[in-house]
């Protein structure tokens, strides 16, 4: 690489922490506003780059990388999701790809949980009645829900995240399953008191509480289509904090809308932003904008992965986290 210092484009707004080392380090342009690049906006950084830090809302297919200026030879993402970059074609280019895994396993597990907890003892139709001013007192039969100890909680999705959830989820009393392509080590299982399910289908139709852990593949897009949905208990309910293409969402609506699934709690969305405003009707569901990475120290944490990785790259070494299509 030159001696001079490498020209890096930032796409959105980051913790001030972040971008004050970045501007110490680097010839950073930083965005000013925190809106989203446009398509031409991206494809104009990618030509005058030597590094594009980009984030999940930032799509950069193989369209875009074959107008990618000479200079670029790393896109270090900021987030561990990498399901919106093609590695593939960015590889086949040699541009290196990395990201921020590792960081966010507990904010995103804190945030299953209290999804769970949510959806089950019915705190947001709880909230709105308090908010609304027409709560007339304590009723032995008003917002009746459900006793989270006991329940089986089935996990899809047995990672790193995966296995904090199980965690806390056993802390209340719940029983461990999980759906994984490949089994556990027995003494993760132990550590877990965890039950492994080789049929994914026999799984979802047994457990109270489906909880989606698994990143977006083509393997996994719509994972939980109609069909499997159906299978779920009438009772049950399904929490997502992992990505939404994994679930049908016109399905697992009108499942709701039917009673044919007691609730749901979502943290993302088949279509990013673009919530099906049918699903936003539904008092069984409580939606949430995509917090579950939203801590102060779980972003700053994000932004300093992704100046290790840019330096160690500036150094002439391979990022330590980077991303190799093998991977996915």
């Amino acid at each position: 690489m030159p001696s001079e210092r490498l020209s890096v484009v930032v796409t959105r707004r980051l913790p001030e922490v972040v971008e004050t080392r970045m501007t110490e380090l680097f010839d950073v342009s930083l965005r000013e506003d925190d809106t989203p690049m446009t398509r031409e906006e991206l494809v104009a950084a990618m030509q005058e780059a030597d590094v594009l830090v980009p984030t999940i809302g930032d799509q950069i297919d193989a369209g875009m990388l074959g107008q990618a200026g000479p200079r670029l030879k790393l896109i270090a993402n900021y987030g561990a999701g990498i399901d919106h970059v093609d590695v593939a074609t960015a590889r086949q280019r040699g541009i290196l790809v990395s990201n921020t895994p590792g960081v966010l396993t507990d904010d995103t597990a804190d945030m299953t949980m209290a999804l769970i907890l949510a959806v089950t003892r019915r705190i947001p139709e709880g909230l709105a009645l308090m908010q609304s001013g027409a709560w007339q007192g304590w009723s032995p039969t008003a917002l009746l829900g459900g006793r989270v100890g006991g329940k089986r909680l089935g996990i899809l999705g047995m990672g790193r995240i995966g296995q904090a959830v199980a965690r806390r989820a056993r802390a209340f009393g719940m029983q461990i399953h999980y759906h994984n392509r490949h089994r556990l080590r027995s003494e993760i299982e132990q550590a877990h008191e965890a039950t492994w399910w080789e049929s994914l289908d026999q799984m979802v139709a047994r457990m109270d509480v489906i909880s989606i852990n698994c990143p977006h593949t083509p393997s996994t897009f719509h994972l939980m289509n109609a069909r499997r949905l159906k299978l779920m208990k009438p009772e049950a309910v399904i929490v997502n904090t992992s990505r939404g293409e994994v679930i049908d969402e016109n399905a697992l609506t009108r499942l709701l809308r039917a009673g044919e699934i007691a609730g749901a709690g979502l943290d993302v969305y088949e279509h990013g932003h673009d919530v099906n405003p049918r699903l936003r009707e539904l008092g069984n569901v409580v939606l949430l904008p995509h917090m579950g990475s939203a801590t102060r120290e779980g972003r700053i944490e994000m932004g300093e992965k992704v100046l290790i990785n840019i330096k160690t790259f500036a150094d002439g070494h391979r990022p330590p986290d980077q991303v190799l299509p093998s991977m996915l």
